[in-house]
């Protein structure tokens, strides 16, 4: 009974989150078509459920605008060597929200932006030491200057964190040292 309690207790508040409308008056306005547009590089961590750091990488993104279609092409670079792409394929509708897909990516992402901030969330496969686990990411974005960005991203499993990814976008900017090449 008491397991059944706290597992209800825990889905609930996983389910609880931050409306991105909240950050409606926020500034600078985030606009992902703008701020992608060109060469972007980000440095970031994954964290386990616990908040050890298991990853570090850096990312090259090199964005470009087609009309109402941003396309992202991402070539990570992780700490122990790993290389992977993904590539973007990110539409403005009508209403103002975005949707967007990628080759592993389950499904379509969904996103919105007010003031600051962007939300996106969908589900990708994530493979880990052997074993791979279908993962809901509820991604935020904010807009820090006209050059960086933070992002923060939850990894939830049955609506409990199980990973946090946390990363910096910069503009323009060279290589860190010491950084994932």
């Amino acid at each position: 009974m008491v397991k059944a309690l706290w597992l209800g207790l825990c889905l609930l508040l996983a389910g609880c989150s931050t409306a991105v409308e909240e950050y409606q008056s926020a500034t600078p306005k985030i606009d992902i078509f703008r701020y992608f547009s060109g060469q972007t590089q980000a440095w970031g961590m994954v964290q386990n459920y616990s908040g050890k750091q298991i990853r570090r990488f850096h990312v090259t993104i090199n964005g470009d605008v087609q009309g109402d279609t941003l396309t992202l092409n991402e070539h990570f670079v992780y700490d122990d060597g790993e290389k992977q792409q993904r590539i973007w394929r990110i539409r403005r509708l009508a209403d103002g929200s975005y949707e967007g897909t990628a080759g592993d990516i389950i499904g379509v992402a969904k996103g919105h932006a007010a003031g600051n901030a962007f939300n996106w969330r969908y589900e990708m496969e994530v493979k880990t030491d052997g074993s791979s686990w279908r993962l809901h990411f509820d991604d935020w974005i904010y807009q820090q200057d006209s050059e960086h960005l933070l992002n923060v991203t939850s990894l939830k499993k049955w609506g409990i964190e199980v990973a946090r990814v946390t990363l910096f976008f910069s503009r323009g900017a060279g290589p860190l040292t010491n950084a994932p090449q």
